[in-house]
């Protein structure tokens, strides 16, 4: 027997809910794992604010002491900030930490469940998962590209992570039936930079083609989700060529410290930073800000 699952609505998110008024829901696992306090809760504050400033609600999601919690008072965003040692949620431990009473924050594919759980169509995020180098030996596919080929949500990112394999992430997406469609450029983004040397699957230039594109798909059933590929602004990023360096050397260094499996990804990202001299950092925060513009306008556009 099928029970319903017990949400716990911010003020302010309910409202919205209530009002049929456009929401954008938002990731929590830049919060504890992206950054450290007290940068980690004035991004996450300052991205809800732009959010509001473009007509839409923001609806941060995680899980706290065993209640998920879509939509986050300040208090409790502070709280999780905060919190060094919150479970990095996906579709396989999303539950567990619910029925444990723990503390997590939410990756794409585990936002995409409570944010389709909770009625809320578009979430801005920063990249996508995907197909790691290496994973014809090692099989490390992120479940966010799973979870785009069955859950209908719109998914706004700055591409999928460039320390990915990117034509293998398109290729599964593609597979799986995922559109990845990307504003205003023919090119896929690559995270820090704007361009990626692979073309995208589809293109749009403007949020009124993706709200349009959106409703069609609707008249299909099981449609799953969009991917929407919003490049981070070209002031903001990190060449493509300058950054195929930076990745290639924490690629080289993780490689010679023998760091495997979930261990890679959070170091590759601490090397970047150390190698850019934070530049990475500050392109991830604009990308994110940017991404979570473009949602909102969708949100509402919807």
């Amino acid at each position: 027997m099928q029970t319903q699952l017990d949400i716990i609505y911010s003020a302010e998110v309910a409202e919205a809910l209530g009002n049929k008024a456009p929401i954008v829901a938002l990731e929590s696992t830049i919060i504890t794992h992206g950054m450290p306090w007290p940068g980690n809760f004035e991004m996450a504050t300052g991205v809800e604010q732009l959010i509001r400033d473009h007509g839409a609600t923001p609806a941060t999601i995680a899980v706290l002491d065993g209640k998920l919690h879509v939509g986050l008072e300040r208090d409790a965003i502070e709280q999780l900030a905060k919190t060094p040692d919150a479970m990095k949620l996906s579709r396989a431990d999303f539950a567990f930490a619910i029925a444990q009473g723990k503390t997590g924050a939410t990756t794409v594919a585990a936002t995409m469940m409570a944010a389709h759980q909770a009625g809320i169509s578009v979430f801005a995020t920063g990249g996508i998962g995907g197909v790691h180098r290496g994973a014809s030996d090692s099989f490390d596919i992120s479940a966010d590209l799973q979870e785009l080929s069955r859950t209908p949500v719109i998914v706004v990112a700055a591409g999928a992570k460039a320390i990915l394999d990117v034509p293998k992430t398109l290729e599964v997406l593609e597979t799986n039936g995922v559109p990845v469609v990307t504003l205003g450029q023919d090119e896929f983004p690559a995270f820090w930079s704007s361009k990626s040397d692979h073309t995208s699957p589809l293109r749009v230039d403007n949020v009124e083609d993706i709200a349009k594109f959106e409703k069609a798909r609707r008249q299909f059933q099981d449609h799953g989700g969009m991917l929407v590929g919003n490049p981070v602004p070209q002031e903001a990023e990190i060449p493509q060529d300058a950054m195929n360096g930076f990745i290639e050397q924490a690629l080289s260094d993780a490689d010679d410290q023998n760091i495997k499996g979930k261990d890679v990804t959070p170091f590759l990202l601490a090397r970047i930073f150390e190698l850019t001299n934070g530049k990475s950092l500050e392109t991830n925060i604009a990308l994110v800000r940017n991404n979570a513009k473009i949602a909102a306008q969708i949100a509402c556009a919807l």
